[in-house]
């Protein structure tokens, strides 16, 4: 990069390193063969076993596995367990009776030749006579143990590192620790403090808020320590990692040319000195006078004999190798300040003045300090870097300044920290939690799919549209539930009968913990965007008991002026998700899956609401649903291409089933709902949701839609999504033109979506679904918002909100349903859910045709809870028939039960006729709860009854009047037969016939 490109290009990606991390320090020892006579065993015990040293030095340090010790106490039992076995590592303890030491080595270099063999020996004086520390055939290394159990983790780590250290520092660019030592008493000594030194220090500048596998990461790119033990072996390490060199530790004393030099190290580090500057480079000596040729290479000094060896080591780590605190100086020496951690650093480099910038840039300070951190990558970029190469001092501290916080931000992507008061940015962490329980369903599969975006780099590379991203996300665990319980005394609470409005009162009336409080304080200091407060308990999208849409969810403006009011509107919320676990609807769904006693426990998300400000509101553009299985495939649709409900405003239109538009990512342009102009005057969208966030009260509104408003389409006219999203209705020519610009009315198509791919969103939703079904084991479903910008100046925001596995779609034994079948039927469905054989049920409530009206839906659905209440006090389940939607929010479409007044189904029919022909709404909370629990929907279209089809749907009104009625109300009747109904399903062709007997 030339001066001027440094001065220009200041922005720099750091390239999150977690996948290369995860390819590092691959080789790792498992396997240990200890060869050593019995007497000598019990002598380097002591006290405590061999094994058991390793393992508590293992989890002091906490390191990963410990290797497995075999015992071998004769040459011969040691060569038999080689041929039976693969070990990883040989440790030879001297004096075993009639065996020479050596000659075993090269017999087990004969069995495995890339075996290393370690001579671990008591003392100098054990070591059989006559041998030479620098060429010993049949043995890598001599220890020497004198009862340190840091010496066993050194040199297996010591062992691991010469073998990884290539592969490490080609992919990872790990740094490079050489310990330049002949003598084996010494460098048994130093290896495991400088060892421990590294591993300790690495430890200690771990971020509190990473998670564990970040952490672990982060201490497999440690540097590696290796060893030479003459001058020739260090100029061939020096040579071959020289770009990865984190410093060198050298002897003064050491063979060189085949002879003991008395100035090895000197030479070495002369000339190591001519070609790097910046490396630090460390003199021992037990000679106090060849510190002053140290000073004249130039490189620090440590005296051998120093009564504070290992102290003075730890201050070398910290003060020359970036291991401590960065502290800020001035170029007289003079300090200035002090940062501890990345955040500080980048909170204190706008203040620092120029010369001590300088001072630090061009002595490659901030270069060691973040190459002690492991951040190898934007380490080397500033090493590459000096003052010079910038046209001021304030080029160069924006240059770095900007640096550090994309590492930051990069460093959290994908990531699940905990949530520190003293370290929290909301500009860098992007999915914290508070409390050590449980994320709940609904924030595992958000924990899953942030780690998985950030790994799933093709689709952002295939999508460029798009900037897809999981919004930032605080989940207050399940133990933050459960100490809001106890301290409220609500322990009981579930097992007592309470109305709605009785829980929520309970419920606001308590308090949340103190310090949840001083940490929600803490995060909307920094957090001021309008918030979605979510429920994710330990059961919600559990896969076949999915409570999806059964808990609530809440909005917020989170934009008062006054803080104390921004959390008393947090807090509510949050109780209020809390009161929503104790909810009929809740109950009564725990109650159809399970025969346990009731007990949920809620875990809270708190995530910024997708969505732009237009005006006085706030919203996205598209909101909805997408599903990798779309039951209901229309034309050359397939049922495998999945299926997608988008609406515009928030996703309370979509999930509760009120009027969107469906679509196939496969087929987008195939619209059953927009088939003819008459099919879109009647089935486009006309309100949406949308949170106010002006002129709201203090107290909000957390009734009917959740502080949100529902909208008419002629209030937002002026308002860029709705523009963009519509299309003109043109009266005289009877006709609709995709654009704006024309005159008449406007109606909501998503043409430029779905039909002019600006932006491309069914390609993205296919191939998300595509990777959410790879990672899940099946079919998933999704939910999403698309936040839109004029003259596609920058790419579209796709948030990703929620993914849960789809259940019914399991391999399915095949049910027959013959002609004969059919014509025994009652009813027959082209258009079903489920497989298999229903026989238990023998009562039907259906809704009459005579009566029914579409202004009575609400009557109706009160006339079902009744009956389903006396049904499920009586444990019988019992088939519904119905117009319409069931399950909606959107009374015209179809009759807008809860799930506590159908709870007792076993099975129910959604009706299509000219009373009322709603489209199939795949994408409500209600219609995925059916589904999930194996309960046959079955979708009888009358419409189809003139048609020319050979089976057209059907169900027998006259057969269904003769029957016997155990009970009828203004719009139902409630139905007993002798003997159960036979409904049989097969799943593969979507057809049910249901049989009297």
């Amino acid at each position: 990069m030339t001066r001027n490109e440094k001065n220009t290009k200041l922005v720099s990606k750091y390239h999150a390193r977690s996948n290369i991390y995860r390819e590092i320090m691959t080789y790792e020892i498992k396997e240990v063969l200890l060869i050593s006579s019995p007497y000598n065993i019990f002598n380097m015990e002591e006290d405590g076993s061999l094994a058991s040293k390793i393992i508590n030095e293992y989890s002091g340090l906490n390191l990963r596995y410990p290797p497995v010790i075999t015992g071998a106490s004769s040459a011969r039992e040691a060569l038999d367990l080689l041929a039976e076995k693969r070990f990883d590592l040989v440790l030879i303890v001297p004096h075993l009776k009639e065996t020479d030491i050596f000659s075993l080595g090269r017999e087990i270099k004969v069995v495995q030749p890339d075996l290393r063999v370690i001579l671990l020996s008591p003392s100098i004086r054990a070591l059989p006579a006559g041998y030479d520390s620098q060429c010993v055939n049949g043995i890598d290394t001599i220890f020497i143990w004198s009862g340190n159990s840091d010496l066993l983790i050194t040199l297996i780590k010591n062992a691991e590192d010469h073998i990884n250290v290539d592969n490490d520092t080609r992919l990872a660019n790990v740094r490079v620790v050489i310990l330049v030592e002949d003598c084996p008493e010494f460098y048994s000594f130093m290896l495991p403090i400088i060892y421990k030194e590294i591993v300790t220090q690495t430890q200690a500048l771990l971020a509190t808020d990473l998670n564990d596998s970040m952490k672990l990461l982060t201490m497999r790119a440690r540097p590696k320590l290796l060893l030479a033990k003459n001058y020739e072996q260090a100029q061939a390490l020096y040579e071959r990692y020289k770009d990865f060199l984190l410093c060198i530790i050298s002897d003064t004393r050491f063979p060189r040319n085949g002879s003991l030099d008395p100035e090895a190290g000197i030479k070495l580090f002369s000339n190591i000195r001519r070609q790097i500057r910046g490396i630090p480079l460390l003199l021992m000596s037990s000679e106090r006078k060849n510190s002053k040729k140290a000073d004249q290479i130039p490189a620090l000094f440590l005296d051998k004999n120093h009564p504070n060896l290992v102290h003075s080591t730890r201050l070398f780590f910290l003060n020359h190798l970036g291991f401590g605190n960065f502290v800020f100086c001035m170029p007289n020496g003079r300090n200035i300040d002090i940062a501890t951690t990345l955040m500080q650093l980048e909170s204190k480099l706008p203040t620092i003045p120029d010369e001590s910038l300088v001072y630090h840039a061009d002595r490659d300070h901030f270069s060691s300090w973040l190459m002690a951190r492991s951040e190898i990558d934007l380490a080397l970029k500033f090493r590459a870097c000096k003052s010079d190469d910038f046209s001021s001092p304030d080029e160069l501290r924006k240059f770095i300044i900007t640096n550090i916080h994309e590492l930051r931000k990069f460093k959290n992507k994908g990531v699940v920290s905990t949530f520190n008061e003293n370290y929290f940015d909301s500009d860098v962490k992007e999915f914290v939690k508070i409390g050590q329980g449980s994320l709940g369903g609904k924030g595992r599969g958000l924990a899953f799919m942030s780690g998985l975006l950030e790994q799933a780099s093709d689709i952002h590379k295939n999508h460029p549209k798009f900037r897809i991203q999981i919004p930032k996300t605080l989940v207050l665990c399940t133990d933050v539930f459960e100490a809001f319980i106890t301290q409220n005394n609500l322990e009981n609470f579930e097992r007592q009968k309470h109305s709605v409005e009785e829980v929520v009162n309970v419920f606001l009336r308590a308090e949340l913990p103190s310090w949840l409080i001083r940490q929600l304080k803490k995060f909307l200091s920094q957090f001021k965007v309008p918030l979605a407060v979510r429920s994710s308990s330990q059961l919600e999208d559990a896969h076949f008991q999915p409570y999806a849409g059964l808990y609530k969810t809440y909005k917020i403006p989170n934009n008062h002026p006054d803080l104390s009011m921004r959390i008393c509107h947090l807090a509510n919320a949050i109780k209020l998700v809390f009161a929503s676990t104790y909810y009929d609807d809740a109950k009564a769904f725990h109650r159809s899956t399970s025969s346990h006693p009731f007990h949920d426990s809620m875990a809270v998300i708190v995530q910024a609401l997708a969505g732009q400000q237009h005006g006085d509101y706030f919203y996205p553009a598209v909101s909805g649903v997408a599903q990798s299985i779309d039951y209901y495939p229309f034309s050359r649709m397939k049922s495998e291409d999945g299926i997608a409900h988008i609406a515009l405003g928030l996703g309370k239109t979509v999930v509760d089933g009120e009027k969107c538009l469906r679509f196939s990512p496969g087929n987008p342009q195939i619209l059953p709902q927009f088939s003819l102009v008459d099919d879109i005057l009647k089935n486009a969208q006309t309100t949406f949701y949308a949170l106010k966030t002006n002129d709201y009260s203090d107290e909000l509104n957390f009734g009917r839609y959740s502080n949100l408003e529902k909208r008419n389409l002629d209030e937002a006219l002026e308002d860029y999504p709705v523009q963009v999203l519509s299309s003109t209705y043109i009266p005289d020519e009877n006709r609709i033109r995709d654009t704006w610009s024309a005159s008449g009315p406007k109606l909501l198509t998503f043409a430029s979506i779905l039909k002019y791919n600006s932006p491309p969103l069914a390609p993205l939703l296919a191939d998300l679904l595509d990777l959410g079904g790879k990672e899940f084991g099946g079919p998933v479903e999704i939910e999403f918002s698309v936040n839109l910008y004029p003259g596609q100046q920058q790419p579209s925001d796709f948030h990703f909100l929620q993914i849960r596995s789809m259940a019914g779609h399991e391999k399915q034994q095949t049910t027959h349903i013959s002609q004969q079948d059919i014509n025994a039927a009652f009813c027959y469905s082209s258009a079903a859910l489920g497989n298999g054989i229903v026989e238990d049920i023998t009562d039907i409530v259906y809704v009459t045709p005579q009566t029914f009206s579409v202004d009575a839906t609400l009557k109706i659905a009160e006339e079902i809870c009744r009956i389903n209440a006396s049904l499920v006090e009586a444990n019988r389940r019992y088939l519904l028939i119905g117009p319409g939607r069931w399950g909606g929010s959107d009374r015209w479409l179809g009759i807008p039960v809860k799930w506590h007044a159908i709870s007792g189904i076993g099975a129910i029919i959604e009706l299509r006729n000219e009373q009322l022909n709603a489209d199939p709404s795949q994408g409500s909370h209600f219609f995925h709860n059916i589904t999930s629990l194996g309960i046959p929907y079955i979708t009888v279209n009358e419409l189809t009854r003139n048609s020319q089809e050979s089976n057209p749907d059907f169900i027998d009104w006259t057969w269904l009047e003769e029957c016997e009625a155990v009970c009828e109300t203004q719009y139902l009747r409630h139905v007993r037969l002798s003997a159960p109904i036979l409904i049989k399903m097969d799943g593969k062709k979507s057809r049910c016939v249901i049989i009297s007997r």
